[in-house]
């Protein structure tokens, strides 16, 4: 995997949102947003197809591999991995101009890309997303009915070994209710921008 350089400080902040499949990092992101409008998401680029509902260039940004792999060997990804038999990555254009712009930029990647960005982002915010149990885990990847059998267990195996990587991050938040994880995110990105301006 090609490295991008250092992104070095800019006026914007990065906030990264970790954690296993099936913790609920989009359903907190999305309240994140509403809570503070300011807010950005980085849209990552995938090879899996898409869900029901979910919109290129908003959820996601749907690519085929041949493409990924063009824009991997260009070096335009700040990171990029193989998720569950899919690979994902982040445009580091796209993460740049929004911190040019001054944006505090959310971004939503596995612990993977999260570990590739902690050394090339100064200022970055680690968050790691948490669920309640392991028990509360396996019944949301049950309740989302995205994947068959073999696939749920392989996410589930692979979720309960990502949790010991939240030790690494700045930030640990319990992901037991919605709103109440969304503000205690928000308290923590508010208490990083007053350290900022101080």
């Amino acid at each position: 995997m090609a490295r991008a350089p250092r992104v070095t400080t800019q006026p914007g902040r990065l906030i990264v949102l970790s954690g296993p499949s099936g913790v609920g990092k989009d359903t907190v992101l999305h309240e994140l947003r509403k809570l503070d409008a300011s807010l950005r998401y980085s849209v990552s680029y995938t090879t899996r197809e898409p869900r029901l509902g979910e919109e290129d260039g908003v959820a996601y940004s749907f690519i085929d591999e041949d493409i990924f792999r063009a824009m991997a060997e260009r070096g335009e990804f700040l990171e990029w991995a193989e998720v569950h038999g899919n690979r994902y990555g982040t445009s580091e254009a796209r993460v740049k101009a929004a911190l040019e712009r001054g944006e505090d930029i959310v971004l939503k990647i596995d612990v993977q890309g999260a570990a590739w960005i902690r050394p090339r982002v100064d200022g970055a915010v680690f968050i790691f997303l948490l669920p309640p149990s392991e028990e509360e885990l396996r019944r949301r990847l049950v309740a989302r009915d995205t994947e068959d059998e073999a696939s749920l267990d392989l996410r589930f195996r692979n979720a309960v070994a990502e949790l010991a990587d939240g030790a690494a991050y700045d930030h640990r938040v319990v992901n037991d209710d919605v709103r109440r994880a969304a503000g205690e995110i928000l308290d923590i990105v508010r208490r990083r921008r007053a350290e900022r301006r101080a």
